[in-house]
């Protein structure tokens, strides 16, 4: 009698510890999936590019929930327009994806942009389960020929005003050589068509004058 009471009150004290238990499952999958998400962008907001060049500088953008932590693996799209100044990822196409790394950030580079001057906005959407956020990247591509470009290409490349100095240079040196040479053939050939007049003189036909002769009249 007494080791049935005791199994009996063994199994009551098991059902009601495994009743208190935490739902550590439940618990963990509603932390998985953010309530909201918030996308800041880091790099690449109102970059200008020459027409026509590549990016040196990508777009990075970080993802947090509704605490502001970082969220990792989240799907991240960027887009570029289909038409009007735009570009190409690497891939190329107008449209890269990528995720999240740990610490909730995403960035893609290396764009080929086309020779369409003008701004245009890059398109950015991150996905985690079914959380979604929007953003948009403001970008502009320049001229060439405009001094806002020769601007951003010396801000880019500091010795670009040093090597436009020297290809000028070289274009001066270029230049000047050029016309010693054409000074060079021009006396050639003045010296060339004075001996060729003075031999052709000798072999081509002579003029002879004959004797002059004086009539003296006679006086009436």
């Amino acid at each position: 009698m007494r080791r049935l009471f005791s199994a009996a009150y063994f199994c009551s004290f098991s059902l009601l510890a495994a009743s208190d238990a935490p739902a550590a499952p439940a618990a963990a999958i509603s932390s998985a999936t953010p309530l909201i998400l918030q996308i800041r962008v880091v790099e690449g907001d109102n970059a200008a590019y020459t027409a026509g060049s590549r990016a040196v500088r990508g777009v990075t953008v970080e993802v947090t929930d509704e605490a502001g932590k970082p969220v990792p693996n989240a799907a991240i799209s960027f887009r570029l327009p289909e038409q009007g100044p735009t570009g190409t990822f690497s891939n190329g196409t107008q449209t890269e994806v990528t995720s999240t790394s740990p610490s909730g950030r995403a960035t893609v580079w290396g764009m080929k942009w086309n020779r369409i001057p003008g701004p245009f906005a890059i398109r950015i959407t991150a996905a985690k389960g079914e959380t979604r956020a929007g953003a948009i990247v403001q970008q502009q591509l320049l001229e060439p020929s405009s001094p806002a470009a020769a601007a951003l290409i010396a801000r880019q490349d500091p010795m670009s005003k040093y090597k436009i100095r020297r290809s000028r240079k070289w274009i001066w040196l270029t230049a000047l050589a050029g016309a010693a040479a054409s000074g060079g053939l021009v006396l050639g050939a003045r010296q060339g068509g004075g001996s060729s007049s003075s031999s052709s003189s000798g072999g081509g036909p002579v003029l002879t004058i004959g004797r002059p002769s004086i009539i003296v009249g006679g006086g009436n």
